[in-house]
């Protein structure tokens, strides 16, 4: 089997999906960072494989995919020895794609819109109205999570992997409340039992969150 390349950087949750499905699966990878910050993700040769200019980005033998939802599902199809973490029957099928969307359209929609003036015009404060998104998002999660032990059901998932890559960075903006969204932080408690979950989204999470936290001046709550 060919070694796949992964492009991307730590700090970017969609990234640590991406790690996270590759450690279930016991994939072999290579690991390549792209320096945002100096514009790696703009240079000719990135842009040559994803014009879109985003990570992650996989190059698996020749194959170049990027989203992390696309990559997750495409990872399982391809190489999973079950279908347990992207369940072929339809039904199953749609509710894990529904919980991806979900991340892609709300959760880290509300993250993002919160880094990204950040990241592109220098902005240090969040107003009232993005951390209120983090808040519904949250709430939202909970309300999914229900009595399951995971967010689709009783079933470890990758939509798993894409929803808690970035509610676990959540707190770059502000504190998930324990009592309020406790069937969140008892989600992510589960799921950092996974004997790969540090080494693929905690340490890059713990980073995200002190980097950003020491660059606000202001969150509005």
């Amino acid at each position: 089997m060919s070694k796949i390349i992964v492009y991307g950087i730590d700090l970017s949750p969609p990234v640590r999906a991406v790690l996270l499905t590759l450690k279930a699966l016991e994939l072999p990878y290579e690991y390549k960072e792209v320096d945002l910050a100096s514009g790696g993700h703009k240079r000719p040769e990135f842009l040559q494989k994803n014009p879109q200019g985003t990570v992650p980005t996989i190059d698996d033998n020749g194959s170049i995919i990027w989203d992390s939802h696309a990559i997750c599902s495409y990872l399982v199809d391809k190489y999973g020895k079950t279908d347990a973490l992207y369940p072929k029957d339809l039904l199953k099928r749609a509710g894990v794609n529904q919980r991806m969307y979900f991340d892609a359209s709300s959760i880290y929609m509300a993250l993002w819109n919160c880094s990204r003036p950040f990241w592109v015009e220098g902005c240090t404060v969040v107003s009232k109205e993005k951390t209120g998104n983090i808040l519904e998002a949250l709430r939202l999660t909970d309300v999914f999570l229900g009595e399951n032990l995971y967010i689709t059901g009783d079933t470890l998932t990758i939509a798993d992997f894409c929803c808690a890559a970035t509610v676990s960075s959540l707190p770059a903006v502000l504190d998930i409340d324990p009592v309020k969204y406790s069937k969140v932080t008892a989600w992510l408690e589960r799921l950092s039992k996974l004997p790969y979950y540090a080494e693929a989204n905690a340490v890059g999470a713990t980073k995200y969150i002190q980097y950003m936290r020491s660059q606000w001046t202001n969150v509005e709550l």
